[in-house]
């Protein structure tokens, strides 16, 4: 999948995460779009592989590309990482969320994914698709869609919060208003 999907797929998670928890969202969807894009740092091509182009070469040359970076030992090392130097439940359920979500939508391609790592065995869904395909698309369009739904289920508190605050304040500052 393309970075855009990967990020839409990151936000989308995080939306829908955060509908079903306390964790706080803007902190959830920030992290959610990193973990999104960190496994990818094994390609050079990503977009976190031409941000980080050193650190990308050196993982792919180790371990290659979709292999330790795309597995549940890489999850499980990033959430003991993000406990230890970032202890926010916030931080930390976003980046697993976003990660999830990257192996997810990189199991629906043809390639799939070494999740087992450092067995060799790739897991792939049933039917997939090419990366940047029509059906890639489609896949972007969905996850916008449910990204607008969550969107709005949990950012709408903070808006009518915020629609309500600027109305009392304008009736306190002109109580004839």
């Amino acid at each position: 999948m393309k970075g855009k999907t990967h990020i839409i797929g990151g936000v989308a998670s995080s939306l829908a995460v955060a509908h079903f928890t306390y964790a706080d969202p803007v902190l959830l969807i920030g992290a959610g779009i990193a973990g999104s894009l960190i496994p990818d740092i094994c390609h050079g091509g990503s977009k976190i592989g031409k941000t980080f182009p050193v650190l990308s070469k050196l993982v792919n040359f180790v371990f290659g590309h979709r292999s330790f970076t795309h597995s549940l030992l890489f999850i499980v090392l990033i959430a003991f990482l993000v406990d230890y130097f970032f202890p926010n439940d916030a931080i930390k359920l976003g980046l697993i969320t976003g990660m999830i979500s990257h192996y997810i939508l990189d199991m629906a391609t043809k390639s799939g994914i070494q999740l087992f790592f450092p067995i060799s065995f790739k897991v792939k869904f049933p039917i997939t698709t090419r990366t940047g395909s029509f059906t890639e698309n489609i896949i972007f369009g969905l996850l916008c869609l449910v990204s607008l739904y969550f969107g709005f289920q949990v950012l709408g508190v903070y808006i009518f919060t915020f629609i309500n605050d600027f109305n009392m304040g304008e009736l306190l500052a002109n109580p004839a208003y």
